[in-house]
C-alpha cells in the first residue's frame, strides 16, 4: 500500500486489525486509501463489519492493531480521527424538541459558531437541501427524506472533508430512495466532499460512486475495487449503460460468495 500523499488522499487505513469479540475478528491487517473529492461506496453482506469500520474511522473505537490516518495528521494514533469526520448513522438522530435549523446546526453549536452565525448557515443551505421553509418545522412534521435532509445538512455544516454515510437510504421506500440518490448526487457535485458510503444496493453503489469497495471475506483482508465508468454528472438512466454489466455482475458474484472469472480495467475490478 502505498503511503498516504498529503495533497491527494484523505484518508489511509494500513494494516487495521480489529476483533468484535475475541472469537470473531471483523478486520486482519486491511489497507485502502481514500481520495480527495472522491464518492465511494462500500458493499459487503451483513454482519461483517461494514458499521464497525465507520466506527474505527471516526475513532469511535480502537483498532487492535494498524493506523488509520486523515489528510494533515501524520502518524495519528488509535483515537486520533475523533472529531474530524462528519458522521451520519443510518438513523437521522434528530432531536425531537429542535426544529429544523436548531437540528441542522447542532455541529456548529458544539464548535462554538455563535448561535445567530449557525442560524445564518443553516438558513442559506436550506433552499438547495430542499427544505426552504421549513426552518421552523420539527422532525415529526417531516417525511423521512426530509429527515435525512436534515441529517445529512447537519453532517455537512460541520465542515469536515470525509463524509461517513451509513446506509442513509435504507429505510426510506423505493420511490423516495431513488430522488434522494438524485438529490445527493446534485449536492455532492455542488460541494465536492469527500464521501464514503455503506450500502447494501449495488445498483445505488454504482450509480453514486467513483470507485465501489468490495468486502466478500471475513475476516476483512482485502477490499476488492471496481472503478465506475460513467461520466458526470448523472442521472439514473445511466444504469442502463452496457458498460455496467460486468461490474454488476462480478460484484454480486463476490457478494454471493463466489469468484470473479476475470480481473478487468476500466469498469471491472482493480487490484
Amino acid at each position: 500500500m502505498s503511503r498516504m500523499e498529503a495533497d491527494r488522499d484523505v484518508l489511509a487505513v494500513e494494516g487495521l486489525t480489529y476483533s468484535f469479540t475475541p472469537e470473531i475478528q471483523l478486520f486482519d491487517k486491511l489497507d485502502f486509501l481514500i481520495r480527495q473529492g472522491e464518492f465511494v461506496s462500500f458493499l459487503a453482506p451483513s454482519g461483517v463489519g461494514k458499521t464497525t469500520l465507520f466506527r474505527l474511522i471516526a475513532g469511535l473505537l480502537e483498532p487492535e492493531a494498524g493506523t488509520i490516518r486523515l489528510a494533515e495528521q501524520a502518524g495519528l494514533g488509535s483515537a486520533g480521527p475523533r472529531g474530524r469526520v462528519g458522521y451520519m448513522p443510518q438513523q437521522d438522530c434528530l432531536m425531537p424538541w429542535r426544529n429544523v435549523w436548531e437540528n441542522a446546526s447542532l455541529g456548529l453549536e458544539i464548535a462554538g459558531v455563535p448561535r445567530k452565525e449557525a442560524k445564518r448557515r443553516v438558513l442559506e443551505l436550506l433552499p438547495s437541501f430542499g427544505l426552504e421553509g421549513k426552518e421552523n418545522s420539527y422532525p415529526a412534521e417531516l417525511s423521512g427524506g426530509m429527515r435525512q435532509r436534515v441529517s445529512f445538512l447537519r453532517t455537512l455544516l460541520c465542515g469536515y472533508e470525509l463524509l461517513l454515510l451509513d446506509e442513509p437510504f435504507s429505510s426510506l421506500d423505493a420511490i423516495t430512495r431513488l430522488h434522494m440518490q438524485e438529490w445527493l448526487l446534485e449536492i455532492w457535485e455542488r460541494h465536492r466532499c469527500t464521501v464514503m458510503f455503506i450500502t447494501h444496493d449495488v445498483e445505488e453503489a454504482l450509480f453514486l460512486s467513483d470507485r465501489v469497495l468490495v468486502a466478500h471475506e471475513s475476516p476483512i483482508r482485502r477490499l476488492r475495487e471496481f472503478s465506475v465508468p460513467l461520466s458526470r454528472p448523472r442521472s439514473y438512466e445511466a444504469l442502463a449503460d452496457s458498460s455496467l454489466f460486468s461490474a454488476k455482475q462480478d460484484i454480486l458474484r463476490l457478494l454471493r460468495g463466489g469468484s470473479l472469472h476475470s480481473d478487468r480495467s476500466g469498469g471491472g475490478e482493480r487490484q
